[in-house]
């Protein structure tokens, strides 16, 4: 994998906190010209540092008033491909992961209410062959969203003295 220098590190800090920032300002704010910003935004894209684009939906403005994450523990770990498959037929499931710990599984969904949300997991998430037990979580509300620490990209970590 080629490498991340510093313009590239400023142009992602940039545009991970203004994605709609025009290039002609990125290229302003960094000192270069509009075609560089262009074609490093392009490698970096190419490269899978940039993976997607586009606007980020409220989900209360479409209805959906609650957030939840659900732990899923199946029956068998080997379970996970085939159960992930019936769960991205849910289209109020946003993400599913593969976890270490007390769970399987771990997703994040959105419900219209509560009782939309008893019915997710009543009739739809528990009914799914492999699924042994769920522990339903509802985030009150979101503290925190923001993308990886971009500055700290690369930096050597000192070695451990060991005696």
């Amino acid at each position: 994998m080629e490498k991340i220098d510093d313009l590239d590190k400023k142009i992602l800090e940039i545009i991970s906190n203004n994605a709609r920032i025009p290039f002609k300002d990125v290229a302003a704010e960094c000192g270069v010209s509009r075609a560089a910003i262009h074609q490093r935004v392009q490698r970096l894209i190419d490269m899978n540092v940039i993976i997607g684009s586009g606007y980020h939906v409220n989900p209360i403005s479409l209805g959906y008033n609650t957030c939840t994450y659900v732990g899923i523990t199946l029956e068998r770990g080997n379970m996970y491909q085939r159960v992930s498959e019936e769960l991205s037929k849910i289209s109020e499931i946003v993400e599913c992961h593969f976890t270490t710990g007390p769970y399987t599984m771990l997703i994040k969904l959105y419900a219209r209410d509560n009782t939309h949300l008893m019915e997710l997991l009543n009739n739809k998430l528990q009914e799914i062959p492999g699924v042994t037990a769920t522990e339903t979580l509802i985030s009150l509300k979101q503290s925190i969203k923001k993308e990886v620490p971009i500055g700290n990209l690369h930096k050597e970590v000192p070695p451990t003295i060991t005696e």
